[in-house]
């Protein structure tokens, strides 16, 4: 599963829009959305995402199967 299909699932999972996401993370609701549609984000942007979802950036990227790896 590619990182935009992740965090947008982690975004439903949850029940919330892409703008109430982007708020919470302190992000711009264009650079989010970006991120859904497949752009890379940048390192503090990847930091701020795994951090909300509460899910581990090696999971996010694609480097583990644990989605709760930084809980070990």
């Amino acid at each position: 599963m590619k990182l935009s299909e992740k965090i947008r699932m982690l975004r439903t999972e949850l029940s919330m829009s892409q703008p109430a996401v982007a708020k919470e993370m302190g992000l711009t609701m264009r650079g989010y959305q970006n991120i859904e549609l497949g752009s890379e984000p940048r390192y503090n942007s990847l930091l701020r995402i795994a951090e909300f979802y509460d899910v581990s950036v090696d999971w996010l990227m694609g480097r583990t199967e644990n989605r709760y790896a930084h809980r070990s």
